[in-house]
């Protein structure tokens, strides 16, 4: 059994390899290849532990995944989430191998948002607004560069220096046009893309600033209690896309709190594999705002830890 490092997982498992493995977790999730257990949530006052199993496909071992979600890290200069992983062989069911899987979730993570925009956005989109400037913020911007060609990314938190210190470090690495934004209304406003990558229990995106047509992208609302978005953005979305129905109708905060109060029906929910596949459709008009929430699923793990194995 070999042992992986944060340095290994993330030596081996570049931006446009995590992006196919993503685009294979959803469609083999489409086609009913993968399976996925229900996840397993223990929260302890702000902290969070999650548990997530899955299997890509009857080829494949299985994968399970430990996580640890502490917001007060960031005060404490260490990581808000770290995670490992064990890989088990598809035949024996012996552990293959044990990951760090703090770079593995911050990248499949951004990977999967890069292949719903890329399904999801105008042909068009050439401008991005994220909310949020830690880790995945920036992994964010790194993705879905991979996928449209950026004009303008956007960047606005609560942290000025953070925001600043952010911005500069991507457009130094990306050789794009960043800018820190004075205001989250001042990022999101005209932006066809937008991305909210925080870990808020309320909205952080500015409904009013929305433009139509827009694709708004949340995966902090990975939570009941955790939301992002706005009632009134759900009501405006044109389309209401998760990563898996019956992991949203419960973990999704804006989609369990929209169901709830009746402005969303659960038939009205497309998954992200449907729409890879062309079962269901994406965007539907180029003046529709779209909604994308993603909660996070074993199968992501999966395709990314088999993808670092080379197995994928």
């Amino acid at each position: 059994m070999k042992l992986w490092s944060d340095a290994d997982v993330a030596a081996a498992l570049d931006l446009d390899t995590a992006i196919a493995a993503q685009r294979v977790a959803f469609e083999s999730l489409g086609r009913g290849e993968a399976q996925l257990a229900e996840k397993v949530v223990i929260r302890t006052g702000a902290d969070t532990t999650l548990c997530y199993l899955s299997r890509l496909s009857p080829r494949h071992g299985a994968v399970g995944k430990l996580v640890a979600v502490h917001p007060g890290n960031a005060e404490r200069g260490q990581p808000p989430v770290t995670a490992t992983v064990l890989v088990l062989d598809p035949t024996t069911g012996h552990p293959v191998a044990v990951m760090a899987a703090t770079a593995l979730t911050e990248v499949r993570t951004a990977a999967a948002s890069a292949v719903a925009a890329d399904a999801l956005a105008a042909p068009t989109a050439d401008e991005l607004a994220v909310l949020g400037s830690g880790v995945q913020a920036r992994a964010h911007v790194r993705a879905i560069a991979r996928v449209r060609e950026l004009r303008e990314v956007r960047v606005f938190s609560r942290d000025a220096q953070r925001r600043e210190a952010a911005a500069a470090e991507l457009a130094d690495e990306l050789g794009i046009a960043v800018r820190a934004a004075a205001s989250a209304e001042a990022a999101v406003r005209d932006a066809p893309l937008i991305a909210a990558c925080t870990l808020s229990g309320e909205p952080v995106v500015p409904t009013a600033a929305v433009a139509a047509g827009a694709t708004v992208i949340s995966v902090g609302s990975f939570e009941r209690h955790r939301c992002e978005v706005d009632a009134e953005l759900v009501r405006r979305a044109g389309a209401v896309v998760v990563d898996e129905v019956d992991t949203a109708v419960v973990h999704a905060g804006p989609i369990a709190q929209a169901l709830k109060r009746g402005d969303l029906t659960r038939e009205r929910l497309r998954a992200l594999g449907a729409v890879l596949l062309g079962e269901q459709p994406g965007r539907t008009s180029d003046s529709e705002i779209v909604f994308y929430n993603s909660v996070g699923l074993g199968v992501q793990d999966a395709a990314a830890a088999h993808a670092v194995l080379g197995t994928l």
